[in-house]
């Protein structure tokens, strides 16, 4: 029975993903102004200096943000559900508060694989995904990426109170997650401290794994970092420590909201 209730979050998020065009458009639209800006402007100066082509290596980065942001806007709508009453009904319902938390998490980690997977029909239509990609890999790394990236924005969205907090919060977190990563150079080039920052970031080794799935050994000198392994035992182990942070938070949240709901 608990199945149903946690089923029927999944639904409606998806439902909500379906309804809002403008937030499938611009999932689309922004990481293909990254390839055509960025991209064929280092592009450009890599091929001066007769390196390999920038667009390849960009892709893996790219669809780690398709799933960065898309899950931060699902967790976006735990802070529209407090704020607006919705969630006083989630949290009366007979279900443990904690399953609430799972449900926002596994509906945005769906939802940020669908974004992905999306992304990557459509980057291949217009030839940036090559011949090397590994689909066991890629699913991996789209599943374990997307739920490292939900159960983060989780936790930025349950100690957020109202939806101006939270875009700030959001900001302040998702810019330094992208940039501070090996989504745009490679983590073994950067200097002492950057690359201290970066290996300490989950988000890295998303990409790193995106990078195993698309590029394999294809790339000499902007290639992957580290090895499969410790990418998913990083991206599951922060995901693991997340999720149970933000469930210990929501259900304090939880239950002094509702005390003081009953009292008034």
């Amino acid at each position: 029975m608990m199945w149903r209730p946690l089923w029927a979050i999944i639904e409606r998020e998806m439902i909500r993903m379906i309804r809002q065009r403008g937030r499938l458009v611009s999932t689309a639209v922004r990481p293909l102004i990254w390839l055509l800006v960025v991209g064929s402007g280092f592009n450009a100066v890599m091929g001066q200096m007769g390196g390999e082509p920038y667009h390849y290596f960009l892709v893996p980065g790219v669809l780690g943000m398709v799933m960065l942001f898309g899950a931060m806007l699902v967790s976006l709508s735990v802070v529209y559900d407090k704020e607006f009453g919705i969630m006083r009904l989630l949290i009366t319902a007979p279900l443990p508060h904690y399953w609430i938390v799972l449900a926002k998490i596994l509906s945005a980690t769906a939802i940020a694989v669908v974004q992905a997977a999306g992304m990557t029909v459509l980057l291949a239509i217009f030839g940036y995904v090559g011949g090397q990609i590994s689909i066991p890999l890629l699913l991996l790394g789209f599943l374990t990426t997307a739920l490292a990236c939900a159960s983060l924005g989780m936790v930025v969205a349950v100690w957020s109170s109202t939806l101006d907090n939270f875009a700030v919060i959001m900001n302040f977190v998702i810019f330094p997650v992208f940039f501070l990563s090996g989504a745009l150079y490679p983590v073994q080039q950067l200097p002492g401290v950057l690359k201290l920052i970066a290996m300490i970031n989950p988000f890295t080794y998303g990409v790193d794994l995106l990078k195993h799935a698309l590029l394999g050994t294809s790339m000499t000198l902007m290639g992957t970092d580290f090895g499969v392994g410790l990418d998913v035992a990083v991206l599951l182990g922060f995901s693991a420590l997340a999720t149970f942070v933000a469930c210990l938070q929501f259900s304090h949240e939880a239950a002094t909201g509702l005390l003081d709901f009953l009292r008034s």
